[in-house]
């Protein structure tokens, strides 16, 4: 693709970041057959061709956005299957991500648009914030058909039927091998995921541990800066990223770290690219660090010696997550394990097509959200399985609230499988706080 930035332009990283991605774009096409937004909607601008002609204009001639292009640009999961499509190698995501901090800097976007977003930006990354919030949507559910807005009654439903207790595994400590020690590790142990179910961090702490990894919560680490780089905050995401990257740097500085372990997928793609984000910063060097360690935990489980499990006689629908699959091109890893443990695994048609969850995605985009959802739902059931499984926490609160199938982390299943408890989601208890790890002090 031909571009016309000026020089002047091109001194700025961004701009000339986007010019070589929109360079490398051959306006083949290939990337709509792959795109969730563009299978709903059958609109050009709502494919990645589109979006990248949108954007192209946009930064050129560095004009205002307007509402039409923000529409379009919104309207984006950042799924990432067109990257996986792509055969000249778009690197969209830098390109997408550009573009929203872009629109968020230059265009004054509705009042209630502005509060909607503010709202999520000061509440999701702060599990205590958003553990009030939940409590705060279950007493106001009730009244859920009063609300006019879609986004509102979106938030209402995001709260699940049980809050779990709050995990002390979570709070900055070091947890001890329960075997000869191979490996230490940070755990990230994130945000939204403390408040919205605690039995992940919990599962592969236990699961680590019993397989020789000492894992160490890192004082001052918390949210990755995902949920408000998705939506173009940049300084947010910025400093709460910056906070992750000293924690950890802290910790490999002093007693080293092999592997920076994470199992919200979602995170572990942003986590990866923080020696993107920060490449013209004086973090620069550090982020690299980070990066270079970040590893989701299938990645690290395929490096321990997860013991061969018998036959379970449970068939689990293996649900790969957008920022998995395609976001860090982590496809076998999750169905291996699960096979290795001894569960049959199946795969749903269109495996590679988003469920409409995406961070915040659901929330702002209920409509496109719920058709994706109703058909990744559809052909999960289609394969008559015991249980799903994913890795990633937001496509389990998506998808768990439209099936009866339990819906669990990947981890889980294989904590369980290798000695740890039945996951709740299975035996349909209510969360109890786990306090039951051995910890370094």
């Amino acid at each position: 693709m031909q571009t016309t930035f000026t020089k002047d332009q091109l001194t700025d990283p961004a701009i000339a970041r986007s010019n070589e991605i929109l360079r490398s774009c051959v306006h083949c096409g290939f990337c709509t057959a792959t795109c969730p937004t563009y299978q709903v909607l059958g609109d050009e601008l709502d494919s990645p061709r589109g979006r990248i002609y949108l954007i192209k204009d946009m930064l050129e001639n560095n004009r205002v956005p307007d509402a039409k292009t923000v529409k379009h640009i919104d309207r984006c999961l950042s799924c990432l299957a067109c990257m996986t499509t792509c055969p000249s190698g778009v690197h969209y995501m830098h390109l997408v991500d550009h573009a929203r901090a872009y629109i968020d800097k230059n265009y004054k976007r509705p009042f209630t648009d502005r509060m909607l977003r503010a709202v999520l930006a000061r509440i999701l990354p702060y599990p205590t914030r958003f553990r009030l919030a939940l409590l705060a949507a279950k007493l106001a559910r009730p009244f859920k058909g009063l609300v006019p807005d879609a986004r509102l009654r979106a938030m209402l439903d995001m709260a699940p039927k049980h809050i779990p207790p709050v995990s002390r595994n979570d709070d900055a400590q070091s947890f001890a091998p329960l075997a000869p020690r191979k490996k230490r590790v940070a755990l990230m142990t994130g945000c939204a995921q403390k408040a919205l179910n605690t039995d992940i961090n919990d599962a592969t702490i236990r699961l680590l541990t019993r397989l020789g990894c000492e894992v160490v919560v890192a004082s001052g680490a918390g949210c990755c800066g995902a949920l408000t780089h998705h939506m173009g905050r940049e300084d947010e995401s910025h400093a709460t990223a910056a906070k992750n990257i000293r924690a950890w740097c802290a910790e490999i500085d002093a007693e080293g770290l092999d592997a920076i372990v994470i199992n919200t997928s979602g995170c572990g793609t942003t986590v990866k690219d923080y020696g993107h984000m920060f490449r013209n910063d004086p973090l620069a060097a550090d982020a690299a660090r980070i990066s270079d360690r970040a590893m989701d935990i299938s990645e690290l489980l395929m490096q321990l010696d997860l013991p061969e499990g018998q036959d379970q006689a449970l068939t689990v629908a293996y649900h790969a997550a957008c920022s998995l699959q395609h976001g860090q091109q982590i496809k076998t890893h999750p169905k291996t394990l699960l096979k290795r443990a001894g569960f049959k695994v199946v795969e749903p048609a269109d495996s590679h097509l988003c469920c409409g969850s995406a961070g915040t995605y659901n929330l702002m985009q209920p409509e496109i959200s719920a058709e994706l959802k109703a058909r990744k739902v559809k052909t999960l059931e289609a394969k008559s399985p015991d249980l799903i499984a994913a890795g990633n926490i937001g496509c389990m609160m998506q998808i768990g609230s439209a099936t009866a199938l339990p819906i669990v982390h990947t981890v889980e299943r294989l904590d369980w499988a290798t000695g740890g408890p039945n996951p709740p989601a299975m035996t349909g208890e209510a969360r109890q706080p786990d306090t039951g790890v051995p910890m370094l002090r």
